[in-house]
């Protein structure tokens, strides 16, 4: 008989490492059926999170027996970097749904607990969730993703190396994973990625403290659509995004942000127009928002009068193309960084 009819595990595991095989284990020890829930899902890849979800579900499941993995039920978690009170909703629902479905004993209360490393992210988790017991488990040999991902995904390093860092760090599932399924192509993304970040964080090296960098950001609306942008350049190179940028050194955060919009969309709005439609502005600051490094953006909503007709853009400056694009439209896979996040909270939803 196990202590817990269920054990939760949250996680990115970016990639699933020898440290989370370890939790996984004492969580089968301890529990009849694990949750595993990827977080971070959903969104386009980068050097934090380079494996989608469907990658990580098979680096996991194929890292067990196939006994204990019907034990495992592993599923998409989408993050919510600026409302923690959604994202716990959506811890709770998933689990919910997992245990009514699972639960041998349909009218008895499922027994839950949360388990997860000590001293890191996870241990925040452990403090969210008071309605559910917390078993931590230490840390094997200080196993860190970030390490693990650097080293992957260094310029320097070859086939051979990348297969050391893997055997070195990470269960037969990840290794099999790499070896046989991961697209030579998007390595090289990631690799290419890496290499200018590696570059462009190279310009402060000698700093005597990281900077902080500030940025700007439009969310401009109008009759149900949002005006983005592909980038042209790395990092993420392709993607859609808001237009914005760096503020200047002797500018006021709206100026920026104006400077910006017109710059990257050529929008043909005349500037007390787009002043007189700002009705929200916000702070989004999460530390790991931007690969670049510690960025900070001040976002402005702009909601302008609805038309019959889409005011014409053009994509200049940072800009491969603007364009106007349906709210429904808007998917986290498609959008630079935090970009999706900043839509969805400034809009209120």
């Amino acid at each position: 008989m196990k202590n817990y009819h269920f054990a939760v595990f949250i996680g990115r595991f970016q990639p699933f490492h020898n440290g989370h095989l370890q939790v996984v284990l004492h969580g089968l020890e301890q529990a009849e059926q694990i949750i595993v829930l990827c977080g971070s899902a959903h969104i386009p890849p980068s050097l934090r999170n380079p494996w989608s979800f469907q990658d990580r579900k098979s680096m996991i499941l194929g890292s067990f027996s196939e006994q204990d993995g019907k034990r495992i039920t592993v599923l998409p978690l989408i993050d919510s970097p600026y409302n923690n009170a959604i994202w716990i909703q959506s811890v709770q629902t998933i689990v919910a749904g997992v245990t009514e479905s699972l639960n041998r004993i349909p009218h008895e209360q499922p027994k839950i607990a949360l388990i997860g490393h000590k001293k890191d992210q996870s241990s925040f988790y452990l403090k969210m969730f008071p309605q559910w017991d917390s078993i931590e488990v230490g840390n094997l040999q200080s196993i860190n993703a970030t390490t693990i991902r650097q080293a992957f995904f260094s310029q320097d390093g070859g086939e051979k190396d990348r297969q050391t860092v893997m055997e070195n760090s990470t269960p037969k599932g990840t290794q099999f994973f790499i070896k046989q399924y991961y697209p030579q192509p998007e390595l090289d993304y990631i690799v290419e990625e890496n290499s200018f970040l590696s570059k462009y964080q190279q310009a402060w090296a000698d700093s005597p403290y990281p900077p902080v960098f500030v940025t700007v950001d439009a969310v401009v609306v109008l009759s149900g659509h949002v005006l983005l942008v592909k980038r042209r350049a790395r990092p993420g190179k392709g993607l859609y995004a808001l237009p914005g940028g760096f503020v200047g050194q002797h500018e006021q955060l709206l100026d920026a942000c104006i400077r910006e919009l017109r710059e990257e969309t050529q929008l043909k709005v005349p500037e007390p127009v787009l002043r007189g439609s700002i009705i929200r502005n916000m702070t989004f600051d999460d530390p790991y928002r931007s690969c670049r490094g510690r960025t900070i953006t001040q976002a402005f909503l702009f909601e302008l009068a609805d038309s019959e007709k889409l005011p014409k853009v053009k994509g200049g400056d940072d800009a491969a193309k603007a364009f106007w694009l349906p709210l429904a439209e808007v998917e986290p896979e498609m959008m630079f960084e935090d970009h999706y996040f900043i839509i969805r909270h400034l809009l209120g939803e």
